[in-house]
């Protein structure tokens, strides 16, 4: 008997078999997808278009059909008509399952909007913009010493700024002749200044003095996020933070599920990067609305982003990204006009950076980290750990730096966890569980009180309990740690072993439950055995990866750990080390740096000598690669344990005394599940 259609969402990555003709938008309701819907499916809203995908998804285990959904109906072609859907886009109350699909929510289709963790730091930074308004008075034309507009405008610059060789575009020669002639002859443009002997370069013309100022974006481009800030080039100040999900991840969880999306489906390097750069428009008109800014005073963009999405960004083909010895196009440092990216949703003639990328694994975030916590510069050994679905790790002093990637997968992202979701309204974010009763405790995202608290359930009740986060699933299963529930293996104890009936049996293993609000229609929010699966493998990969970066340098201990990205001001360096993330140190000296690449991003947007300072840099850090080091195997296997195996952790034990507990095959059920330890 013949199964019924798979449907995989993404980015939650929950997915349900429905029998054909099941509409998307009831199968989305069913699995606690969040798809929007407003008008009761009858395809009025709109709230609820999807982007199905077709091809080979080995990820999933499934190849999408051209057709997996039913045909295009009436209502739809009449929405389209009257209102446009956007090319790839469907309504999901109207398409309905005929076979296997992979569904991509966007973010605009989503109920709960997206927190962005990635928040811009309040650090400074020295100003040196590339781009920057220059007020010139241009002389008026001469019957007698004819020459054209542009070619006075020139000569004023290098008379009145002693600004040489500047071109401008066909576009700016449109603009020119009006903005002198309205200005009276006095007019603003917005410069771009090469670097390294370039010539600079006109980038936008206004009438008189242009007091409206000019903006820059700084974006992160992460393989599950992307976040951007908006920028005054003329003090570095930030306007506005916004992000959103990577449509990529429909196509691949990981980076090589998508290189491998690329090798298998003819086109798919193509389809990825123009769902990127789609985004990266959408991104950029919704910042600027933030902003209170016209888009076209956008006029210089800085990425970061990691060699992958480097590639797919540019529209280079990864494949050559997936195997070794993992070759980039190219590693230097680009620059080049944002038309050639397709980013129409800024000023035409605005200028593109990316920063250098150190290696086939290690790219242009990594960079950015470095250019903004300056372990080159360090007198002590420091681990910076830039937590994400790919984990870049440096480790260095004034002395020397190493770097190196590790492939932690989206779980950290509240992705591949069976109650997981993004960071959003409603969101379990921070967690306790109270050793003796193990009963939990909890905080929601947009809640300050804890679920214990006096009103909680009345200043919940706008979102709801919906699920748990990346920082919350982390925070789970470290408290299910240091409370007993888990054992240091990673299974989770029966009922009777615990002692407590929030273990609940699940097939072969079993569960805990946090929260339960079926009652009401909510979700039951549980931490299931293939959650605690999905942290340990990807702990153990960041944990692998730092631990190979320190056998290279000859030490066993670090004098400080960094936590950056989204998860390093959303982390307590106490569930880290419980979970075995990272090496074993004083509390104290484990910080967080939020969005160093996104503040690293900030600093090469606002400062021509950090470009050229951290494009010197990344040719002096030396590159350990994970995928080719046996070590780094060893150290992964011994790292599944929590916090490990055959490390230690003296400094953590003896501020946190761990549960001495067994729930494998041999472990006995009395007492809590607690076993006395052998006499030597």
């Amino acid at each position: 008997m013949s199964q019924d259609p798979l449907v995989i969402f993404t980015p939650s990555g929950k997915r349900g078999r429905f029998p054909a003709g099941t509409p998307i938008l009831t199968a989305a309701r069913k699995l606690g997808v969040d798809l929007d819907s407003v008008c009761g499916g009858r395809g009025i809203c709109s709230k609820c278009q999807i982007a199905p995908s077709y091809g080979d998804f080995p990820k999933h285990g499934v190849t999408v059909r051209e057709d997996a959904l039913s045909e295009w109906n009436a209502v739809e072609a009449r929405y389209d008509r009257v209102r446009g859907l956007k090319t790839g886009r469907r309504l999901g109350c109207q398409a309905t399952v005929q076979g296997d699909v992979v569904i991509d929510v966007p973010s605009e289709s989503q109920v709960h909007r997206q927190v962005v963790r990635k928040a811009a730091s309040a650090r400074p930074i020295i100003m040196d913009p590339a781009t920057r308004l220059v007020f010139v008075e241009v002389d008026e034309p001469d019957m007698h010493e004819p020459s054209g507009d542009l070619e006075r405008l020139r000569k004023a610059l290098s008379a009145q700024w002693q600004i040489e060789d500047v071109s401008a575009g066909l576009p700016i020669l449109k603009k020119l002749q009006p903005a002198l002639r309205k200005g009276k002859w006095q007019v603003t443009v917005a410069l771009y200044m090469g670097q390294g002997g370039e010539g600079s370069r006109i980038l936008d013309i206004w009438p008189g003095l242009h007091e409206s100022g000019i903006y820059g974006l700084a974006i992160d481009l992460g393989s599950t996020t992307i976040a951007a800030h908006l920028c005054d080039l003329s003090d570095g100040h930030v306007l506005a933070s916004s992000g959103l999900m990577n449509p990529q991840i429909r196509f691949g969880e990981d980076l090589m599920s998508r290189v491998s999306y690329a090798m298998m489906n003819p086109g798919g390097d193509v389809e990825m990067t123009t769902a990127v750069r789609d985004a990266i428009n959408t991104l950029a008109s919704e910042i600027a609305e933030e902003g209170g800014i016209d888009p076209r005073l956008i006029v210089e963009t800085v990425f970061v982003c990691n060699p992958v999405m480097h590639h797919l960004l540019l529209g280079i083909d990864p494949v050559e990204l997936g195997q070794a010895p993992f070759a980039l196009a190219t590693s230097s440092s680009m620059t080049l006009p944002a038309v050639a990216l397709d980013l129409t949703a800024i000023n035409p003639e605005a200028q593109v950076y990316i920063l250098p990328c150190i290696a086939g694994h290690v790219g242009a975030d990594a960079a950015a980290v470095a250019l903004s916590e300056e372990p080159n510069l360090s007198e002590d050994l420091v681990l910076v750990v830039d937590v994400g679905t790919n984990a870049e790790i440096l480790l260095g002093n004034k002395h020397k730096v190493l770097a190196c990637s590790s492939p932690t997968g989206p779980a950290f992202e509240g992705a591949q966890i069976s109650s997981g979701q993004r960071a959003a309204p409603g969101a379990i974010e921070r967690i306790e569980i109270n050793p003796e009763t193990k009963e939990p405790r909890f905080r929601i995202i947009g809640c300050d009180l804890w679920s214990d608290d006096p009103g909680f359930a009345e200043a919940s009740a706008a979102t709801g309990v919906t699920g748990i986060c990346g920082s919350g699933i982390i925070e789970a299963v470290a408290e299910m740690r240091m409370a007993g529930v888990l054992d240091p293996s990673g299974l989770i104890g029966s009922a009777e072993q615990v002692g407590t009936p929030r273990c609940e049996p699940e097939g072969r293993t079993h569960a805990y439950l946090i929260h339960d609000g079926s009652a009401d229609g909510g979700p039951r929010i549980t931490v299931t055995q293939g959650d605690i699966r999905a942290i340990q493998l990807a702990k153990s990969a960041l944990y692998a990866g730092a631990r190979l970066l320190m056998d290279e340098m000859g030490v066993d201990t670090v004098d400080r750990v960094t936590l950056a990205g989204a998860f390093g001001a959303h982390i307590s360096p106490k569930h880290a080390m419980v979970l075995g993330m990272i090496p074993d140190a004083p509390l104290d000296k484990v910080t967080s740096a939020g969005n160093a690449a996104g503040h690293g991003a900030r600093i090469a947007l606002c400062s021509r000598a950090a470009r050229s300072r951290i494009e010197q840099v990344v040719g002096q850090i030396h590159k350990v690669e994970t995928a080719v080091e046996p070590k780094f195997q060893e150290h992964f296997v011994n790292a599944s344990a929590i916090p490990n195996s055959v490390e230690p952790f003296p400094i953590l034990s003896s501020v946190v005394p761990l549960p001495d507990v067994n729930y494998g095959a041999s472990g006995g059920g009395g007492e809590g599940g607690r076993r006395r330890r052998r006499r030597g």
